[in-house]
């Protein structure tokens, strides 16, 4: 059995929704307060044993690689002034021992073309891919879990966590197959985006996921499906009819920062724990707060 230690990043999307910040920076980098978001999912998939790191970008993406490359010029400024403490951080972004592999996508064909583009780096072995767009925080990230439950028993696996009904039609959600696979949930099927009456369950598909090379073969096989891409999800979901798919529930808080309301939480969330800036945070929130409410008391006054 092969030990998992490459982990893919699909990196290539344009970032719409969060135009005109992504015009020509890449979403991947949004910092939440001081570490851009595809940050948290590289040391996620590094605290898992991932050695390998493969970053499928496209273009006007350059500025990932620069992010994870060394900057000796910058790290002798640092030296220079006594910054030293600044200066290992930087130096150890990537950690010694783990290699940066980058495959460019050409055209923006859809999540599973993205996976695909990765084939070459990642040969016959079984990987995982991480969505830096969802954010993970908690005690355990999932891809460690997953990583740990494909050693015990090797098998295509996904990140699910229940989502309210009105939610469903925002995810892939999970047809729960009948076989008993104690601390993971069979997996029969996955329906992109069902509409809330048509939903098979309330187990939604997040952007954690370790797959066996088996899946390069589907994708390659595939025609374009919802929005005319070449969709993850149904290479998933032939998988999952034969019987070759598992969930793992998710106990990590998911952040989704492709979405301003969902990144602007986990701006929020983290400042909460920041050792420097929680008192100082929450302190302006209640003072900020109490301002509006009183502003907005004055002008209903005025009227």
């Amino acid at each position: 059995m092969s030990r998992i230690t490459k982990a893919v990043f699909p990196v290539a999307g344009l970032g719409t929704r969060f135009l005109p910040a992504t015009k020509a920076m890449p979403k991947e980098l949004l910092p939440i307060i001081d570490k851009p978001i595809v940050q948290f999912a590289v040391e996620e998939a590094i605290a898992a044993g991932i050695t390998e790191l493969v970053f499928v970008t496209g273009r006007n993406k350059r500025a990932i690689g620069d992010h994870f490359d060394a900057n000796l010029e910058l790290e002798m400024q640092l030296a220079a002034k006594g910054k030293h403490e600044i200066r290992e951080m930087v130096r150890n972004i990537v950690p010694e021992g783990v290699s940066c592999i980058f495959v460019r996508q050409a055209e923006p064909l859809g999540l599973g073309h993205a996976v695909l583009c990765a084939a070459p780096a990642v040969g016959n072995q079984p990987f995982a891919v991480l969505l830096a767009d969802d954010l993970m925080k908690g005690v355990r990230l999932p891809t460690q879990d997953l990583v740990e439950a494909y050693d015990r028993s090797p098998r295509n696996l996904l990140c699910v966590n229940e989502v309210a009904r009105e939610e469903v039609s925002k995810y892939g959600i999970v047809v729960p197959g009948a076989q008993d696979l104690g601390d993971q949930v069979a997996v029969a099927g996955l329906i992109e985006k069902p509409s809330a009456d048509k939903a098979p369950s309330l187990l939604a598909s997040f952007g954690r996921y370790v797959f066996e090379p088996e899946i390069f073969g589907i994708l390659r096989t595939l025609t374009p499906g919802t929005g005319g891409e070449i969709q993850l999800a149904d290479a998933i979901d032939i998988l999952a009819k034969e019987g070759k798919v598992a969930a793992l529930k998710c106990s990590a808080t998911r952040y989704d920062c492709g979405d301003k309301f969902g990144y602007l939480s986990a701006i929020v969330d983290h400042a909460a724990d920041h050792p420097d800036y929680r008192d100082a945070f929450f302190t302006l929130v209640r003072e900020r707060l109490a301002a509006h409410d009183e502003q907005q008391g004055a002008r209903t006054a005025a009227h």
